[in-house]
């Protein structure tokens, strides 16, 4: 399969201004995660997608690759279909441009999903930290037994009734589509759920497109915050000293 991975990038940012150029560990967070999934050898291209021209020269003076997309976007996965326009490929991975742990198991995990050809939206996710489980901020997930997403939210789920302490999972967010899955999300409209838990995934499972997960130990640090970047730079720094 021919796969390219995009990020998304857009420089407004509601929690964390600028986010995509502030540095950490030395280097812009857009830089640090194009990088990261550069090093993967299972991969066409990668290509950094935004509305952003300040993104584009900071992303062409440092030689990655990237592409002005429509400031009219509403989420990453329109910008996605944009390029998807403009490059062809059998499979589009998603990669957030706010997760600079991302590691290449990830990428495999999510290309090994699409290995099934009925698959049309593969995505991953972990077992959930404890701080993680009743966090807004963390989306969970649950699947049936095949993997296919039975849905994702931002409130705990499943509800512990009986307290019989489930599993719960936090969903990650990287996505691989096929071309497909791509041109039918954004011929819909913006569904009552995604509107509700501002998750535009469920966009797909709304209108009958599954998503199957993959399970992945290697939880991951979304960076929407201060805090959030002070923890990731402290995680960067200690691996590099540890090597």
């Amino acid at each position: 399969m021919k796969a390219i991975a995009v990020i998304p990038a857009r420089l407004a940012s509601t929690r964390l201004s600028r986010k995509m150029l502030r540095e950490i560990a030395g280097q812009p967070l857009i830089g640090r995660v194009y990088e990261a999934v550069k090093s993967s050898p299972l991969l066409d291209d990668v290509i950094i997608a935004t509305d952003s021209d300040e993104i584009v020269g900071v992303c062409r003076h440092n030689g990655w690759k990237a592409q002005l997309t429509a400031g009219s976007h509403r989420s990453g996965t329109e910008r996605v279909h944009e390029i998807s326009q403009l490059v062809a490929a059998d499979i589009y991975l998603n990669v957030q441009g706010d997760e600079p742990l991302i590691r290449l198991e990830h990428i495999a995990a999510l290309l090994d999903v699409m290995e099934d050809p009925n698959v049309e939206v593969g995505t991953l996710k972990t077992l959930a930290q404890a701080a993680d489980i009743n966090s807004p901020n963390a989306v969970k997930v649950v699947t049936d037994r095949t993997g296919r997403a039975l849905y994702f939210s931002r409130a705990t789920i499943p509800y512990d009734r009986e307290a019989t302490n489930p599993s719960f999972f936090k969903h990650l967010g990287f996505y691989a589509y096929r071309k497909s899955a791509l041109n039918r999300f954004v011929e819909f409209h913006e569904s009552p759920l995604e509107n509700t838990e501002r998750l535009e995934q469920l966009r797909f499972l709304e209108n009958g497109i599954p998503i199957y997960v993959r399970e992945t130990p290697f939880d991951t640090v979304g960076v929407d915050t201060e805090q959030d970047l002070g923890r990731v730079e402290a995680i960067l720094r200690a691996a590099k000293k540890a090597v």
